[in-house]
Order: C-alpha cells, then sequence, then structure tokens
C-alpha cells in the first residue's frame, strides 16, 4: 500500500488556488463595473450641463456669438461682473452671467466646454461641446482633442450635442 500522508493537503492547496482566481476574476470585474459606472455618471452629467447651457442660449438667442466667444476663451469663462437676475441686465451681459455660471458647475465636475461647428455638417449647424477626463472640448490634432478629422477620437471622453 502506497503511503498518503499529506495527499488532502495537497488537494486542499489546489482548491485555495482554483478558489483564489476565481475571486481574482470577480474583482476583475468589480472594476470593470465601478468604471462603467463612473463614465455613465459622467455622460449624465454632460448632458445635462449641454442642456443647461442649449437652454440658456435659446433664451437669449440674439446673444449667441457671445456664448460662443467666451467659450472659446478660457480666460473669459469664469468671469461675470454682474448678477443677472435682476431687468437691468442686457443680452450680453446676461450671455456672461449664463456662461460664468455654466463652466463654474462644470469645471466643479472636472469638464470643459465649448461651442463649435458640427463635425461632417456644410449648413453650419452649432454643436455643444463638454468633455472630462484628459480630453479637451476641442477639435484638433491631438490625442487629447474630442473629435479630430469630423469624429471622435478614439478613447476620448467627451460629448457633442447638436444645438445651434
Amino acid at each position: 500500500m502506497l503511503d498518503q500522508r499529506g495527499v488532502g493537503l495537497v488537494e486542499v492547496l489546489v482548491a485555495l488556488l482554483l478558489l483564489a482566481i476565481a475571486v481574482l476574476g470577480y474583482v476583475a470585474l468589480q472594476y470593470k463595473a465601478l468604471d462603467a459606472t463612473e463614465e455613465g455618471a459622467s455622460r449624465v452629467e454632460a448632458v445635462s450641463l449641454a442642456r443647461d447651457l442649449a437652454e440658456r442660449i435659446r433664451v437669449n438667442r440674439t446673444a449667441f456669438n457671445t456664448y460662443k466667444t467666451q467659450l472659446a476663451d478660457p480666460q473669459s469663462q469664469a468671469r461675470s461682473e454682474t448678477d443677472c437676475d435682476s431687468a437691468k441686465c442686457n443680452q450680453t451681459a446676461m450671455a456672461d452671467f449664463d456662461v460664468a455660471q455654466v463652466v463654474t458647475k462644470a469645471q466643479a465636475l472636472g469638464m470643459s466646454m465649448n461651442i463649435m461647428k458640427c463635425p461632417n455638417n456644410t449648413n453650419d449647424l452649432q454643436c455643444i461641446y463638454v468633455a472630462w477626463g484628459d480630453t479637451s472640448a476641442t477639435n484638433g490634432e491631438g490625442t487629447g482633442d474630442c473629435t479630430h478629422d469630423n469624429a471622435y477620437n478614439n478613447n476620448s471622453t467627451c460629448l457633442i450635442m447638436e444645438a445651434y
């Protein structure tokens, strides 16, 4: 008869190894689920910001160029000299106030915003870009730009909403 001492211990070690591999697979799945949840939350916040800006522009349509100019210039985005809740605001001051409020919300969420001509569009339709993470709300040649050659960059984290 063969000596069978220690065989039970080897069986237990093999079972523990298989269990550890299964647990590691589950942990990896949880990390992927957390990343997907975070990405989904960022997309919802970006849609909310884009809608907020679009509604503000609809109310003050005559100042569209002011909105576009201020969103394109990071130096002027967060400044608003007037509280436009009063009836004394003109269209430009209202646009200044609106951009300051929306950009402040976006920056608090780690996002940037811009208004540019929509990709693959021949009738000058304008889009609201909202970007987060390592992506900027721009159309360009870099890997950190939201779009390149009228299409989303691979691995960019941004949202584009057609607006005007």
